[in-house]
């Protein structure tokens, strides 16, 4: 793949690379695990995702095809790393950065039955969406209840969602270099159609 910044053919396939993780939540999470212990081993993956062998293999492969996973060939027991990914979408001039902090949400949400269903009714926008009143919720700058009623979620369903992305974002924070470029819903909330 060219290394030429601004390269159309690179840009391109680092869309097809987000976009595959935000569709495949193991993936996902295969590679928010790798990004934060900095370098494992298929045993490492193994032991601490309880992963069948065969699929450590296959999927540290796909991350590796994808070009979001390095594999270092130089000993015996080869290690992989995580390249930290970003991807910034601009839509009618509404520009939102999807960073590993979003994906470690979907890689999170076929163990949280929350995040799952919050999918699962609507849809991997509103997680984002959700994500970006999880952040002022962490810092103290808004409540559960408000941005529940901002999202437009029955506030029970909201206090729960906002609070297991507050995990997510106190667990990320320190290893998502692109932390910041997450948009915060106190500087930018929903829009909604009046």
């Amino acid at each position: 793949m060219s290394k030429t910044a601004g390269d159309p053919e690179r840009a391109i396939n680092g869309l097809i690379s987000v976009a595959q993780l935000l569709e495949e939540p193991r993936l996902a999470r295969l590679y928010t695990y790798i990004l934060r212990e900095g370098s494992v081993t298929i045993d490492d993956i193994v032991a601490d995702m309880e992963t069948p062998r065969t699929t450590a293999y296959a999927d540290t492969s796909t991350l590796a095809d994808l070009g979001v996973l390095t594999r270092d060939e130089s000993r015996k027991t080869h290690t992989y790393t995580a390249r930290p990914i970003s991807l910034t979408a601009n839509l009618d001039g509404n520009t939102y950065t999807i960073t590993p902090t979003l994906i470690e949400a979907i890689g999170r949400a076929p163990h949280d039955q929350d995040l799952d269903l919050l999918i699962e009714k609507y849809g991997i926008g509103k997680l984002a969406a959700t994500l970006t009143y999880a952040v002022p919720y962490v810092d103290g700058g808004m409540s559960e209840r408000v941005a529940a009623r901002e999202l437009d979620l029955q506030v029970a369903f909201g206090i729960v969602v906002i609070q297991a992305l507050a995990t997510v974002i106190r667990e990320m924070r320190e290893y998502d270099p692109y932390f910041d470029q997450i948009r915060n819903a106190r500087d930018y909330p929903i829009e909604t159609d009046a």
